[in-house]
């Protein structure tokens, strides 16, 4: 498979066509919909969203010039209680200045009793409002009286001064959506950049009409005294229409890093500002753009400079080392022990570096941007690299929210080592899943930047090893060795090493069908550069099945993967498995006195098309033992859709082979 097929997915379908935007009100309930005991079109649907209009236009303010106004209205119908969450909505809005808040208005329940349509309204008990930050807020509605089969309504506005971004309007939810409407009406100073993803077309149909705004105008050059006139603002104004009927829920499917990704919605980011008379004003119409925004906030590009706070314990660690390799391992080991990460994402700092470094503990940005200065004054070639999180989604489209979260990268002449300090467990250029999200910007000190690939390219092994004794009652007992390599064992460090022995013990016989450990010890557990290695000894009963003569057993034991994780019979959306795996197991069984090898299965060795995956697997039967090797690689960490059947029936050979049976017989 080409690299670049991998990060290039068919998931905009741009499509254009007239249509006449269909004509639903608020209060206009039938009683055919509170009827309806399921969705015609998805049976298994706990709600439906009827339809969901939104429209965003600009008004004109005396005191703060433009501000956006959004208006929303919903219907809903319940199905099952599954669907009550359905009932809930909250706003998030920015609390700070004039022209904040979120206004709720015609919300009601709709409920049919004895034939007859029953309305319950919202009171002010089913509102409330939660405080996110010292800049923004969340208002919360519950909807009353809500039952099986209700029928839910209500509307939401907003007013915002913030110009630079537009509401997301997702067409697309995990429930059907039977028809979404989104208007836009934006005056000729504004350019967008209008951004589509998703796998069905959206009409689109485009008006642009003339719009004047009466103001008053004060002259600034005349003192107190000035005179005021009335003034006339008259501009072009474009309206814009998107519309999608018979929306389907979006499923969730293995091995996808966020379904957000591909869930069907319009985006709107500010490319830039044009009012007459004055220079044009440019915010996001490419990645440099961005980059240069971001960077020229006093909470990115000020604090990356900073210094004079960390230079005296810096040249105490780096003192006695010679080879840069050196450095960097001592500067990052130093801010992932002695900085604490709050869980706060962001590429901007909150209380900013010194004081972040004074309190030891900060948010992502003051740790990974301290870090990056401190490189520097080590004489390392260290930038910021921003990036989207897994969470976040993919940064597709130039715009300053598409990045929520900043590393650090040293440029060599062997490539970039990428570094995040907020990740204890993570050592040089092993960067957590988290950040795993195909591709980052970096930022140079001149206001460049490049595209930076986060994607590991070499295989992260896990190797396995057992020595088994088979006995004559069918149970085994032997010896167990694992052995993690690179981002396998950040995972497992993550996910274990704050575990005691008791519990991960208990963990480790779960997850592998019950099996009785003992004598587990572990290695290198906090040792980052190297690998992680368990050692223990195992019992288990009724590991083999017997039938009259004969044994029956899997060639790996409880190792065994029992089931194909793809099961559909299409796919939409690429297939992510975080980084490159390899996967490798030796297994030795030595058979029991009394018995004899009557048959074992046969060694394959399969590769994928485009080298998507390899799998090999050998047995051989010498004398009284038989002797395992089987590996299985997956050599990319994204698969594209077009290649799902050959994944699937990869896995699929894979799953058959471990379930083949080793066949012995009694002599």
């Amino acid at each position: 498979m080409k690299t670049k097929s991998l990060y290039i997915l068919i998931l905009f379908l741009f499509f254009i066509s007239i249509s006449t935007a269909q004509d639903f009100k608020l209060g206009k309930v039938s009683i055919a919909e509170l009827e309806e005991k399921f969705h015609p079109k998805d049976s298994s649907a706990v709600a439906a969203i009827l339809f969901k209009k939104g429209e965003v236009y600009f008004d004109y303010s005396q005191e703060t010039s433009f501000q956006i106004v959004t208006t929303v209205k919903l219907r809903i119908k319940i199905y099952k209680s599954e669907g009550f969450k359905w009932a809930n909505d909250a706003v998030t809005y920015y609390s700070k200045g004039s022209g904040g808040g979120v206004k709720f208005d015609n919300a009601f329940t709709y409920n049919l009793v004895q034939g007859k349509i029953e309305k319950t309204k919202l009171k002010s008990d089913g509102v409330f409002i939660e405080k996110i930050n010292n800049d923004f807020e969340r208002k919360k509605i519950t909807m009353p009286n809500v039952k099986v089969g209700s029928v839910i309504e209500y509307e939401f506005s907003t007013i915002s001064n913030n110009i630079g971004s537009l509401m997301d309007w997702k067409f697309q939810t995990d429930i059907p959506v039977n028809y979404s409407e989104f208007i836009t009406s934006i005056p000729e100073y504004f350019d967008f950049r209008i951004n589509q993803k998703g796998f069905m077309p959206i009409s689109t149909v485009r008006d642009s009409s003339g719009r004047s705004i009466n103001y008053t105008y004060k002259s600034t050059n005349s003192g107190s005294n000035s005179p005021i006139s009335n003034q006339i603002m008259n501009f072009t104004e474009t309206k814009v229409t998107y519309s999608c009927k018979d929306i389907p829920a979006i499923k969730e499917e293995a091995f996808v890093n966020n379904i957000r990704n591909y869930i069907l919605s319009i985006s709107h980011e500010l490319a830039s500002i044009s009012y007459p008379q004055s220079p044009t004003k440019y915010y996001s119409a490419n990645w440099e753009s961005v980059v240069k925004t971001i960077y020229d906030y006093d909470s990115f590009g000020s604090e990356l400079n900073k210094t004079g706070y960390f230079e005296d314990d810096i040249n105490k660690i780096i003192a006695d080392k010679k080879a840069q390799s050196e450095i960097i391992s001592a500067i990052f080991d130093y801010v992932q022990k002695t900085i604490v990460w709050n869980n706060e994402k962001g590429y901007l700092c909150r209380e900013g570096v010194k004081t972040a470094y004074k309190n030891r503990t900060g948010n992502n940005a003051e740790i990974n941007l301290m870090l990056t200065s401190m490189l520097r004054f080590a004489g390392i070639n260290a930038n910021p690299v921003l990036i989207s999180t897994r969470e976040n989604g993919i940064a597709f489209f130039p715009n300053r929210n598409a990045f929520n979260f900043v590393i650090a990268a040293v440029e060599t002449s062997e490539g970039l080592i990428l570094l995040d300090a907020t990740e204890k467990y993570s050592p040089p250029n092993i960067l957590p899943l988290r950040d795993l999200n195909w591709l980052g910007r970096l930022i140079r000190k001149d206001g460049t930047s490049i595209e930076v690939d986060l994607m590991p390219k070499t295989l992260s092994t896990v190797a396995k090893s057992m020595v088994v004794s088979l006995k004559n009652d069918g149970s085994v007992e032997g010896q167990a060795r694992n052995q993690f390599f690179e981002n396998a064992a950040l995972e497992f460090r993550k996910k274990n090493s704050s575990l005691d022995s008791d519990k991960y013990q208990e963990k480790l016989e779960n997850s592998t069908s019950g099996i009785e450990v003992s004598d587990y010890v572990r290695e290198n557990e906090l040792v980052l550069s190297e690998s992680i290695i368990e050692k223990f000894s195992f019992k288990r009963n009724n590991c083999v099945e017997i039938i009259d003569s004969k044994m029956y057993l899997s060639p790996l034991l409880f190792l065994t993967t029992k089931e194909n994780p793809f099961k559909q019979e299409v796919r939409e959306y690429p297939v992510d498995f975080g980084y490159p795996k390899q996967e490798k197991f030796n297994v030795i069984i030595n058979i029991p006195e009394g018995y004899m090898v009557e048959s074992i299965p046969k060694s394959i060795n399969i590769v994928t098309e485009e080298k998507i995956g390899a799998f090999k697997f050998m047995i051989i039967n010498t004398e009284n033992t038989i002797q395992i090797a089987m590996t299985k690689d997956i050599n990319t960490s994204i698969v594209s859709q077009e290649y799902y059947s050959t994944l699937k029936g990869f896995f699929q050979q894979i799953v058959d082979k471990q379930n083949e049976k080793i066949v012995l017989k009694k002599l």
